[in-house]
């Protein structure tokens, strides 16, 4: 864990609000693409959704989520022509220790 690159990924509003979304992916995205694909959300959501949630261009949206995921906030699992993100619990229980303990 970089503590550095987490403080980075999440200093931005709308990674942040990511994170929160994928925290509980069927409060906020709509299931019936996934289940209709056989996917669930523990897979990850699909970048086009989160594109669409924020209205930024694909290409800030894919942005975003290489900073998050090289700090190590969120997984990518490629099916196919889709990458699904979802987060990585093991990272952000890390960083919140880190923060309850250092800070």
């Amino acid at each position: 864990m970089e503590p550095l690159l987490i403080y980075k990924a999440l200093a931005n509003e709308t990674r942040r609000q990511i994170l929160e979304w994928l925290k509980d992916p069927a409060e906020h995205f709509d299931p019936a693409p996934y289940i209709q694909h056989g996917i669930e959300f523990k897979t990850g959501v699909c970048v086009a959704d989160m594109q669409g949630k924020t209205g930024l261009a694909q290409s800030v949206i894919s942005s975003y989520l290489a900073t998050m995921q090289k700090a190590g906030l969120v997984e990518s699992e490629r099916i196919g022509k889709w990458t699904f993100y979802r987060r990585n619990e093991k990272t952000i229980r890390e960083f919140a220790d880190y923060i309850r303990n250092e800070l």
